[in-house]
């Protein structure tokens, strides 16, 4: 997956010499946590809610509420902004762009062309986006869950077993970190052909050298919400 097709195009841009009283205004007034710095035409930087939160005088402070706001009004964004962002390019992996946001503790970054022009911004609803997309899920896809030997060649004769079944194979994901020793954990997520699983299930049960760790579909139907 290419972060291209998942992030946001639409962007909007402050300049570096804009108040950061009102650049605040503008994060607010469009729901956003983060904004990407221009000067002159240039990406120089990027603002982002933790910036205003740490820019902002504390309650503590003895500063009364007029000159308070003639400090933040005075302030320019170029004086809070974090300066050359973290950044990627539009034709890099989601998956890349997962890690370097787990790595740096981030939730959003900033995306250039090669030429290095702003093109877009990827956030980490982006990265789920896609992720939730890929899996199949909110398809209703079936999920099966499977150790099995980490040599070469084992996927492939479990998906010979799934073709056989005529299934269809909506997406792989392999982890060895939460499989036994010498094993790998396989997560495939399919379509059985007229709904029918039983006989594969059973089959999946039967392969030597195979466990199978779990199978179901997700009950999407009363999703918890805030």
């Amino acid at each position: 997956m290419l972060i291209k097709d998942w992030m946001a195009t639409t962007i909007l841009t402050v300049d570096a010499n804009t108040s950061v009283m009102r650049a605040g205004r503008t994060m607010k007034d469009n729901n956003i946590r983060r904004l990407p710095v221009v000067s002159q035409g240039k990406l120089a930087g990027i603002l982002t809610d933790r910036d205003l939160k740490e820019a902002s005088p504390s309650s503590k402070t003895d500063m009364d509420l007029h000159e308070m706001y003639y400090l933040l009004s005075e302030m320019k964004v170029k004086d809070v902004m974090t300066s050359n962002p973290i950044r990627l390019k539009h034709d890099d992996t989601l998956e890349k762009a997962a890690l370097v946001m787990l790595n740096e503790t981030i939730s959003g970054l900033v995306i250039v062309d090669d030429d290095e022009n702003l093109v877009g911004l990827l956030s980490e609803s982006d990265v789920l986006r896609g992720f939730i997309h890929a899996t199949g899920i909110q398809d209703g896809a079936f999920q099966i869950v499977m150790d099995m030997s980490d040599k070469g060649g084992t996927v492939s004769q479990l998906i010979d077993v799934f073709r056989q079944n005529r299934a269809r194979v909506l997406s792989i994901l392999t982890s060895f970190e939460d499989a036994p020793t010498g094993s790998k954990r396989v997560s495939v997520r399919i379509m059985p052909y007229n709904g029918e699983v039983e006989e594969l299930i059973k089959e999946l049960k039967d392969m030597e050298g195979y466990n199978l760790v779990s199978h179901g579909i997700d009950d999407l139907s009363d999703l918890p919400k805030k």
